[in-house]
């Protein structure tokens, strides 16, 4: 028996785009025993947000601010970045972190601001898939620290070694965001090392999650996260019961105030034990 693990998850909006205050509430979580600082990766939100951080510089500021809690993106559209330039941010930053970085990854969506056809994004989201499963195939053999030979129409790679390698080995882990119901990001989840699933309405969903995610991954028995979304004041028990091992702390985007945040990380994370042969 364990602990579920609890972790902030910010938006980086408006009185959170400012990354050295969004670097002190790090601090203070991590003094208050969160286990995670998560941040959000868009280039606009719709109104009445305005601000808008970038969040690897963030990160950087989280892992310089903080000694022991995971951070990361969560999660990042890797279609709309280049795999190579990731190889080595991700490296990098795992190694100013001391090896504290997880990577959350997903498709993406125009729904919410239109950031994709803003910027003349791929669209369709079965193309954007197999970016993202191209792109996770670099970052894999990227952080072996051997050669990388990748050829194809989308990206090339030709023969470069991405060193120095992350602390964490075999690489970063792969945290993949998904729908319930959809089974194409569960296979894809199921080759890495977790899953944050999107817009859950009741923990018998995370059950059927953790038991189609438990078949595709046999038969391996490494451990596995589920990382579910809930708002502060959310009881993350019955997900816990279901299979989830962090629980995320959201904020409504429009309206996320450094106050807010505050007060939810001084409230201590969640004291909820978990059976850890679920996430096997």
């Amino acid at each position: 028996m364990t602990r579920l693990r609890s972790a902030l998850w910010l938006p980086l909006f408006d009185e959170l785009a400012d990354p050295t205050a969004v670097a002190r509430l790090a601090a203070e979580a991590e003094e208050a025993g969160w286990h995670g600082v998560f941040v959000w990766d868009h280039l606009r939100w719709r109104a009445p947000v305005q601000q808008v951080a970038d969040p690897w510089i963030t990160l950087a500021a989280i892992a310089t601010a903080t000694e022991c809690l995971r951070f990361g993106p969560m999660v990042t559209p890797l279609a709309r970045r280049r795999p190579a330039k990731v190889a080595r941010e991700t490296a990098t930053l795992d190694r100013l972190g001391g090896g504290r970085l997880t990577l959350g990854v997903g498709l993406g969506s125009d729904r919410f601001a239109c950031e994709l056809s803003a910027t003349g994004e791929e669209l369709d989201d079965r193309q954007r898939g197999r970016l993202l499963d191209e792109s996770l195939e670099i970052l894999t053999a990227a952080w072996s620290g051997r050669p990388v030979h990748h050829h194809s129409r989308h990206y090339t790679v030709d023969g470069i070694s991405f060193l120095p390698r992350p602390v964490q080995r075999p690489g970063v882990p792969v945290w993949v965001a998904g729908l319930p119901g959809n089974v194409r990001p569960l296979r894809r989840a199921a080759r890495h090392e977790g899953f944050v699933p999107v817009n859950l309405e009741h923990p018998d969903q995370l059950t059927d999650i953790v038991t189609t995610v438990t078949e595709l991954r046999r038969p391996d028995t490494t451990p596995y996260d589920i990382a579910v979304p809930l708002p502060p004041g959310a009881d993350p028990a019955p997900y816990a019961k279901a299979g989830a091992t962090w629980w995320l702390a959201e904020f409504a985007p429009e309206t996320v105030t450094l106050d807010q945040v505050r007060g939810v990380l001084r409230d201590g994370p969640a004291d909820i034990g978990i059976d850890m042969e679920r996430t096997r």
